[in-house]
Order: structure tokens, then C-alpha cells, then sequence
């Protein structure tokens, strides 16, 4: 099954010159759905992760049902101010500003096993965010694994961690 048939492509989104891959088509879709998570589940289990790590919003629909799956745990990255109790941040740039996403200070134990999650791969300003922070609370993060890479905006390369992809955009 080709799953690039089931990707949306939406000009200018969210604003002229962009092109949105929009997966709700996919998720729409239940073979094609379920096809996209077993492999995810064929290039995530060699990792062995304890907990699979969701990146806001479309990583927590990835990642949730691969955790299952594969008989792990699964928390999530937010950004500030959306997750409760106590929680670690970490701030990174944008290309104008800065952000920080979050983590509930208590969801990863030390030398825990963890794989990344998200829907697209554009920049990797986010997931690399994430793998740092992740990793600033003493998780092993060991791999990210995403739907969609746009390799042309060479977001891979800012990520230190084996990387999975299941469909490339090259322009």
C-alpha cells in the first residue's frame, strides 16, 4: 500500500507558499491506518523503548496506538502551559522567537527508553527540542520515527538520533 495516497496536500497552508500534508485523510482510512502503524511498529520495536514520547498534537494520534501495540508506555510534549502538575520545560529558537515545550516532571524515570514520535519532519527544530529535553531528565532516547519527512528542508540533520520515515517529500 502506497500511503502517500492517502496524504491531503493543501496550498498555502497555513499561509501562501506553504504546503500542508494534512494526514486526517489517513486517519480516515482504516487499512491505510492501520498500515502506517504496523510499520512504525516494524521500525520502532527494535529500539526497545519503554515509553514512546508523543510531540504535540499529531505525534499523541502516532504515537498512542503504536504504544499500545507495542506494550509500552507513552507520554507526551506540550507546549507550556497545556500539561498538569509539575512540569520540566525547555526553551528552543524559531525562525522569529523562541518556544518551550513541557514534560510532567515525573513521566520519565532515569535510563528509561525512549522513541519520539510526530506526524511530519520538517525542520526538526521541535523534535530536536524534544530529544534534548528528553534527554536533560536522564531518558535514553534511542530513535524518532515520523510519517512524513520534507528532506528538503533538512530538519534530520539536526536530530542526533537514528530517525525513521515512512514518506519523503523532496521538494
Amino acid at each position: 500500500m502506497n500511503l502517500k495516497d492517502h496524504i491531503r496536500s493543501i496550498p498555502d497552508f497555513p499561509k501562501p507558499g506553504i504546503s500542508f500534508y494534512d494526514i486526517s485523510t489517513l486517519l480516515a482510512h482504516p487499512d491505510a491506518w492501520h498500515h502506517c502503524v504496523a510499520q512504525l511498529a516494524e521500525a520502532v520495536a527494535p529500539h526497545k523503548p519503554d515509553l514512546l514520547v508523543g510531540i504535540e498534537s499529531r505525534g499523541f494520534l502516532t504515537a498512542a496506538p503504536l504504544a499500545l501495540q507495542l506494550g509500552c508506555g507513552f507520554i507526551m510534549v506540550r507546549k507550556k502551559g497545556k500539561l498538569p502538575g509539575e512540569t520540566v520545560g525547555f526553551d528552543y529558537d524559531l525562525e522569529y522567537g523562541t518556544d518551550t515545550i513541557e514534560i510532567q516532571a515525573d513521566a520519565v524515570r532515569h535510563g528509561q527508553r525512549l522513541v519520539v514520535l510526530d506526524d511530519l519532519l520538517a525542520t526538526g527544530g521541535t523534535a530536536s527540542a524534544a530529544i534534548k529535553l528528553l534527554s536533560q531528565v536522564g531518558g535514553d532516547v534511542r530513535a524518532a520515527a515520523f510519517i512524513i519527512e520534507l528532506s528538503f528542508l533538512k530538519g534530520r540533520d539536526k536530530l542526533d538520533v537514528p530517525i525513521s520515515t515512512l514518506i519523503d517529500y523532496d521538494d
